[in-house]
């Protein structure tokens, strides 16, 4: 049944205790990515306006609508719910944003779900690129991914993912899991894990699709310097002297690392960077 990297929670308290951990109200439209048989689908369905569930395998999905049968507010879909890594299937959206017009200005977007192992990092990192994000994400997820997540400058655990959700959004773990919880049992720890949007910091952006590139880039070679793996994200954009002079405004000279700078640092070489890079165009 884990073939496609599902786990299935079956402590009933603690599937409670993720869509507790929502906050959820009827005026929510959830997203769930992983049905399974339904568990935690019945407890959204029962708390929130809307839910849009996903499940790609056959079986489950069909034990899964033999569960929901008659819940009016849910909508099950057979399917991958990515298109590819770096992308959310077509109609997925669409879906959403349909639901959160029938519900009106007091709707909100979540993600509520126990998420297959293997597709959690694309899910989580896709969605908040997406339009609407979600205003709040409640996962189950690895642990050591929630580390991950949460990790600050000069952990081991630092990197791409880090800086791109902290750069937009708070997040927490709520609660550690043993292997025991689930069937069939992993080999590692999970985690619940809360991310919440904050709407101020992502309108901040200039371009939300550069720097999610860019923090990309600078984190694809942990052990080189920053200075190296900028010329090496720029290359053909723009020539080593002008990355040295973008460098050394910032103060981020000699033999500095991304993993070494803050999420607030980070931001700030992203966007000189495209500013930079955008001057060079038009000059």
């Amino acid at each position: 049944m884990s073939r496609f990297g599902q786990n299935f929670l079956i402590d009933l308290n603690l599937v409670d205790l993720i869509a507790d951990s929502a906050g959820l109200r009827k005026t929510d439209v959830v997203l769930e990515v992983g049905t399974g048989i339904g568990s935690l689908t019945s407890r959204l369905s029962d708390q929130a306006g809307a839910v849009l569930t996903v499940e790609i395998d056959a079986n489950l999905h069909q034990m899964a609508s033999e569960e929901l049968e008659g819940r009016s507010n849910v909508r099950l879909i057979h399917g991958d719910a990515l298109r590819n890594k770096n992308a959310l299937r077509d109609d997925l959206m669409g879906q959403i944003r349909d639901a959160i017009t029938r519900i009106g200005d007091e709707a909100r977007f979540l993600l509520v779900a126990n998420l297959p192992y293997n597709v959690a990092t694309p899910i989580i990192s896709n969605l908040l690129l997406e339009t609407p994000p979600p205003d709040v994400m409640v996962v189950t997820i690895q642990k050591e991914l929630g580390d991950r997540i949460v990790a600050s400058p000069g952990n081991k655990d630092y990197g791409a993912l880090s800086v791109w959700i902290q750069s937009i959004c708070d997040c927490e773990i709520v609660r550690v899991l043993p292997p025991t919880v689930f069937w069939p049992r992993p080999k590692v720890h999970s985690a619940i894990l809360r991310i919440d949007l904050a709407p101020e910091r992502r309108a901040a952006f200039a371009d939300l699709s550069y720097f999610h590139q860019m923090v990309r880039s600078l984190f694809f070679h942990r052990r080189k310097f920053l200075r190296s793996v900028v010329i090496s994200a720029m290359k053909g954009r723009m020539d080593k002297a002008d990355v040295d002079q973008v460098l050394a405004e910032l103060g981020h000279e000699g033999n500095v690392r991304a993993e070494q700078l803050s999420v607030e640092q980070i931001q700030g070489v992203a966007e000189a960077l495209r500013v930079a890079e955008s001057n060079a165009k038009q000059a």
